[in-house]
């Protein structure tokens, strides 16, 4: 196999990469034999047609394509191994060359990990972010424990108001006519979340069971979609049910209930102390943030579109995922908030830009200073997961694809990096 790098534009390459007419013959048989029953040849049964005979019916660049997708593959990964290539993003193909008893030539365009220009990153002065943690602070965590142990109860005769749980039918109307998406059937709804638009929430309180109640609002000027845009509109509503929340005894028992402590006292000293431990590592973590973002001031870079693109997703996917666990998914919010997809991608993009450059300077630093990480710590690290997962740890091991092991790999030669920047720092 023959390859040639042609450095394309910045961070962009193409290579040209020939591969020899015997390996291209191997691609060709392989396609035969994964597609052989699927041709029909007059004068044999279907997919009994030797290969020549069915190159002869239907032109020998039926094969082609399966070929060049067992071929190109595995030559193009062998290229960019071989030349120390690293890409971030999958490449362009573009068959130059192909046919029988010739060497397949193809091109491959991609972008690739830019270089990073370091500047000082050892001895780099950074402040200390103290943790604290004061009694108001373990009486508002008490209170987010004491609100997820309420329950909700359906309330008889009870006129609603704001944090009260309203299960309604509704269905909307612009100009008279109901609209696609405007109707639904038992949904709860929280007064005062602003899951619906601006002003619908507020009008339902005061109606209680029973009550039919006329909303008139306005959708906002960027709701996302055209026909809703600003559009003046009335929802028919109708108060199924109205619940509330039933909070428990704030008492030792409940302490009992809720942990393995006997008293409340124990249970919020308990509290108390994680509360601690979340404060400490927030606060070291703050801290390492502080130093990256001091080093990357010095750091020169031409970070690919491409790369911020990718964080952007990854960013989006989370707060998909984080949204979902409230009840709601990124859509709804759209909906909701008036916040188009684009708005969206641009409130993650400055985000995106500071983790990629900061992945960048991590690795660059890996490189320079041979850090290294060793099987046992990616053992321990196993074996840690394994643990949090409650799971055996051979059992646990057996579901690790390569791809888990390398991203284990990874984090931890973060962790190392970080630590290796922080013993090195001055902290005042």
């Amino acid at each position: 196999m023959n390859v040639k790098i042609e450095n394309i534009e910045k961070n962009v390459i193409q290579l040209e990469i020939e591969v020899d007419a015997a390996k291209f013959e191997e691609g060709m048989q392989k396609s035969f034999l994964k597609n052989a029953s699927k041709f029909n040849v007059q004068g044999f049964r279907k997919g009994k047609a030797p290969r020549h005979i069915v190159e002869r019916a239907y032109g020998e660049g039926v094969l082609y394509e399966d070929a060049i997708n067992i071929i190109c593959p595995e030559a193009y990964e062998e290229a960019i191994t071989e030349n120390n290539i690293d890409p971030v993003d999958k490449p362009e193909v573009d068959i130059k060359q192909i046919g029988s008893g010739q060497n397949l030539i193809f091109t491959a365009k991609v972008t690739v990990k830019p270089e990073v220009e370091l500047g000082e990153y050892k001895g780099v002065e950074v402040q200390k972010v103290e943790a604290n943690v004061t009694d108001e602070d373990v009486e508002n965590e008490f209170k987010l424990v004491v609100e997820k142990s309420a329950r909700i109860v359906s309330a008889e005769d009870r006129v609603i108001e704001d944090g009260d749980m309203a299960v309604i039918d509704f269905e909307g109307f612009i100009d008279g006519v109901a609209f696609e998406g405007g109707k639904g059937e038992n949904y709860s709804l929280k007064i005062g979340s602003g899951q619906f638009i601006p002003g619908f929430e507020e009008q339902l309180i005061g109606a209680k069971a029973g009550d039919e109640v006329d909303v008139n609002v306005s959708f906002p000027e960027n709701y996302g979609k055209e026909e809703l845009d600003g559009k003046a509109a009335l929802f028919k509503v109708k108060i199924n049910d109205v619940k509330i929340k039933e909070y428990p005894e704030i008492d030792d028992e409940f302490a009992q209930d809720i942990s393995e402590f006997d008293t409340l006292a124990e249970y919020k000293e308990d509290l108390k102390k994680k509360l601690v431990e979340r404060a400490e590592a927030n606060a070291k973590h703050e801290t390492e943030t502080a130093l990256l973002d001091k080093i990357a001031e010095s750091t020169t870079v031409d970070i690919p579109e491409v790369m911020i693109n990718q964080q952007i997703d990854v960013l989006i996917r989370d707060f998909d995922m984080r949204l979902r666990y409230q009840g709601l998914d990124i859509n709804r919010y759209m909906s909701a908030y008036g916040i188009s997809q684009d708005a969206i991608i641009e409130q993650f993009r400055s985000r995106a830009e500071k983790d990629v450059l900061n992945q960048l300077i991590i690795d660059k630093i890996v490189d320079l200073e041979k850090i290294e990480v060793s099987q046992e710590e990616i053992d321990e690290e196993i074996k840690k997961l394994a643990g949090n997962y409650k799971q055996d740890e051979e059992e646990f091991k057996k579901h690790l694809k390569d791809d888990d092991i390398e991203y284990i790999k990874k984090d931890l030669a973060v962790v190392k990096t970080i630590n290796f920047l922080m013993e090195n720092a001055k902290v005042v």
